[in-house]
């Protein structure tokens, strides 16, 4: 088949579903979650010493396998009614390279979640590129998926960074959102100026967020519209092997303190201990990269969701900073039911500190 030719809508959708297939494999316990432990293969790898080089790393970086930009957002309605919203945009290359048109290797998924005391509401798009129904620039900024979007604001001063003030949108069927997103920090690299280490065998990626977002705008939903303000986390990621083999999922937290300190932290998951990282982030923005085993997540109680048991309250310690808190989540069945399905949802949390964030559960 002459992949550039043009292609009947009924076969385009075949051949999207099965690269994504390729790209996105729903299991791969033996090549780690979601085969993210599979050998990186031709693909570039992170090395550490490299600093990031803005705008351009705000866009696509096709010579790695995998990428992300991952937005979550801790919200309230006018009457204190607590919403969560998650916005990401994945690219997964089957080569690496690029090219134009259906030439191009690069797959795009798009996922999109509301989350509710009652409800979590989900959506996901798939899309090839180069053909221009998704993609990143750097500069301007936009990362889009058909009409879903984030992107620098038309009315941002130009001496700001690309990611500084955005606004995001995304519908479902039975849900949308138009937010604006405002830095009140600077960006934060994660793990070593950037270079975040995933397992004792060195498994890495690149990773910087912006966990200052302020946020305001709206929410529809079946009963109407919210207006909402609040705070939101946007992760940026990439690597071509960013587990081991043996890494079964993970346990993702981003802490807001009440007192304007951060906290990013994770547990991988490998059969034993597991391999835990943390980053504790000042209220001016500075990093302090923690050393790894020195977080600690317990499991506390677990909630029946997708007809499998999934711990949904968390005891998370990190004896440098006196942390010991209790993790609670706002909608236990924050089933995130995607291609690859994971748990994804705000969550509140009391004890030695207090405030909220997002915990993310995957292989469960």
């Amino acid at each position: 088949m002459n992949a550039s030719a043009p292609l009947g809508l009924s076969r385009r959708r075949l051949l999207l579903a099965g690269l994504a297939g390729l790209a996105l494999p729903r299991t791969g316990l033996t090549q780690g979650f979601a085969g993210l432990g599979t050998t990186a293969e031709g693909f570039s790898v992170p090395a550490p010493g490299r600093p990031f080089l803005f705008p351009r790393d705000h866009g696509a970086h096709p010579d790695f396998r995998i990428e992300w930009w991952y937005l979550t957002a801790n919200l309230e309605g006018p009457d204190g009614t607590p919403y969560g919203v998650q916005w990401t945009l994945f690219r997964s290359a089957l080569a690496p390279r690029e090219a134009e048109g259906w030439q191009s290797p690069q797959i795009w998924l798009g996922h999109a979640a509301i989350t509710t005391r009652e409800t979590q509401f989900v959506s996901e798009r798939l899309s090839r590129g180069g053909i221009g129904q998704a993609g990143v620039t750097a500069a301007p900024f936009a990362a889009w998926i058909d009409d879903w979007r984030l992107a620098r604001r038309a009315d941002a001063p130009q001496s700001t960074d690309q990611l500084a003030h955005v606004t995001l949108q995304a519908s479902g069927a039975a849900f949308s959102y138009d937010l604006s997103l405002t830095a009140t920090g600077p960006l934060v690299p994660q793990g070593q100026n950037g270079y975040s280490v995933k397992s004792a065998a060195g498994q890495a990626s690149f990773y910087y967020s912006q966990p200052f977002y302020r946020v305001e705008g709206r929410l529809t939903l079946p009963s109407g519209p919210v207006t909402v303000t609040g705070q939101a986390w946007l992760d940026r990621e990439w690597s071509s092997q960013p587990l081991a083999s043996d890494q079964t999922g993970w346990d993702w937290f981003s802490l807001h303190f009440t007192s304007g300190e951060k906290l990013m932290g994770f547990r991988l998951r490998d059969g034993g201990a597991g391999y835990t990282s943390a980053t504790w982030i000042a209220a001016d923005g500075t990093p302090t990269p923690l050393a790894a085993g020195a977080l600690s997540v317990s499991p506390l109680g677990q909630s029946p969701v997708a007809g499998r048991d999934v711990p949904t309250r968390w005891q998370v310690r990190l004896a440098d900073r006196g942390l010991d808190i209790v993790t609670e989540p706002l909608n236990p069945q924050a089933w995130m039911a995607t291609r690859t399905p994971y748990w994804e949802g705000p969550i509140f949390f009391s004890g030695s500190h207090e405030g909220r964030g997002y915990l993310e559960m995957t292989g469960y």
